[in-house]
C-alpha cells in the first residue's frame, strides 16, 4: 500500500514539473540562458561537399570558427519555433550578419527556430548575435589554421578557457561528427556573462582525437 501511495505522489509530482515546464514552453521571451554555438567551417564545407546550399559559406574566402546560432535554453530543454509564421526579416539585417554567419539560409533558419524565442525584434537578436560573438575570443591556433590538425576535444575546450577568463569547464562543449570537430558551444547568461550548464556540457564529443581540417585556401 505504501509503495502504491508513493508511486501516485511520485507521478503527480512528475506531472506537476511537465506542467511548470509547459507553462512557459516556446514563450517567446521565457527562457533561462543562451548558447553560442560556433561552428568550425572547414567540417561543415567537408560533410556538405558540393551542396548548392553549402555555396556561399564554402567558397574561396577562408572562414575558420563562423557563428552557427545563439540558442535561447531553459535549464532542461530549449524553446523552438515559437511562433509561426515568424516575423519577417529585412534583406538588410541579412546582409549585415554575413560576416559572422556565412549563408543567408543560415540567418533565416535561425531566427526563424531560435531567435524568435529571444523575444525581441530581429534587429534586436542579431545585435545580440554579434555582442555574444565579441564577447568570445578565439584561441589564436583556431584562427586560420593551414594545415588539417588532429586535436583532442578536451584540448581545444581547454584552450577556449586559458583565452576567455571566467569561462569554466561546465559552461562549454564541444562537439564532433565521427571523426571531425563539428562546435565548440559556450553557455552565456542572458546579459552575456559566462555561466556553468551542466546539460550541455553532458552532450560534449566523447571522442580521443578529433579532425580540424584546414581552412579554405589552406595548404
Amino acid at each position: 500500500m505504501r509503495q502504491a501511495v508513493l508511486g501516485v505522489v511520485l507521478g503527480l509530482g512528475l506531472i506537476a514539473s511537465a506542467s511548470a515546464q509547459d507553462a512557459r514552453q516556446n514563450e517567446p521571451g521565457k527562457f533561462d540562458f543562451y548558447v553560442l554555438s560556433l561552428s568550425w567551417s572547414p567540417s561543415f564545407c567537408e560533410q556538405a561537399g558540393d551542396r548548392p546550399s553549402a555555396k556561399q559559406q564554402c567558397g574561396a574566402r577562408p572562414y575558420s570558427f563562423v557563428v552557427h546560432g545563439l540558442w535561447p535554453q531553459y535549464e532542461r530543454g530549449f524553446p523552438e519555433f515559437c511562433q509561426n509564421p515568424p516575423p519577417f526579416v529585412e534583406n538588410r539585417i541579412i546582409n549585415g550578419m554575413l560576416d559572422l554567419m556565412p549563408a543567408r539560409q543560415l540567418v533565416i533558419h535561425e531566427w526563424k527556430k531560435h531567435g524568435v524565442c529571444a523575444g525581441g525584434s530581429a534587429g534586436a537578436y542579431f545585435e545580440t548575435i554579434r555582442r555574444a560573438r565579441a564577447a568570445v575570443k578565439i584561441p589564436p591556433e583556431f584562427l586560420e589554421p593551414t594545415a588539417a590538425m588532429t586535436v583532442a576535444p578536451d584540448d581545444v575546450e581547454a584552450a577556449f578557457i586559458k583565452a576567455n577568463p571566467g569561462l569554466s569547464a561546465t559552461g562549454i562543449a564541444v562537439t564532433c561528427s565521427s571523426t571531425r570537430l563539428s562546435e565548440v558551444r559556450i553557455c552565456l547568461s542572458r546579459d552575456l556573462k559566462f555561466r556553468e550548464c551542466p546539460e550541455i556540457d553532458r552532450r560534449a564529443c566523447r571522442r580521443d582525437k578529433v579532425v580540424m581540417p584546414p581552412v579554405r585556401g589552406g595548404a
